[in-house]
């Protein structure tokens, strides 16, 4: 059983027998009653949401998820297709399930993919990875007051803000969190 405080942004926990990831946390206090937490609950199989409040009365149970490896092959029309690192199995997830992570993935990438009830439900992306500058302007010297940065289109169409001396053909780390420039490899 979870408590209140186990409640965080990201976590998973199970709501009439399916997994939910906490996408929002609120924690209030209130004068004379006791703590509540506010959250906001996306279901790891629709994809649907839900917003519910806990009380420190309310038993909370952790989703069984399991977490495996696997490699991400390729994009087919708004299908995405991977393979467990285990048994070789293929999978596909639809565009709705991956999102915004389609900026990050590039073909051979490795993913951690989670399980519910052996049966894959999301993918959850490295915080750091490598792309390839695909097009970056020449950088133009002038009057600046800080670092001074330009946009870079990457390989998998992302477009981010990276210093000056960076060129196409340059790989780049990318946090995937952020969507911000780390470091030129």
């Amino acid at each position: 059983m979870l408590s209140l405080s186990d409640l965080k942004l990201g976590g998973i926990i199970s709501v009439n027998n399916e997994p939910y990831q906490i996408v929002a946390s609120q924690h209030i206090k209130v004068a004379r009653g006791g703590a509540v937490v506010k959250t906001k609950l996306k279901n790891l199989v629709s994809g649907s949401t839900l917003e519910k409040t806990f009380s420190g009365s309310d038993s909370i149970e952790e989703a069984d998820i399991a977490r495996r490896k696997a490699n991400f092959l390729y994009k087919q029309s708004n299908n995405f297709a991977f393979m467990d690192n285990e048994d070789f199995e293929q999978f596909e997830f639809d565009q709705e399930v991956i999102g915004d992570m389609e900026k990050y993935l590039k073909e051979g990438q490795e993913v951690e993919v989670l399980t519910f009830n052996n049966k894959p439900v999301s993918v959850a992306l490295p915080t750091k990875v490598t792309l390839l500058v695909d097009s970056a302007p020449e950088g133009v010297k002038g009057n600046s007051a800080g670092a001074a940065t330009k946009s870079v289109s990457l390989e998998t169409g992302l477009e981010i803000r990276t210093p000056m001396f960076i060129k196409s053909g340059d790989q780049v780390i990318v946090n995937t969190d952020t969507g911000e420039y780390v470091e030129r490899v």
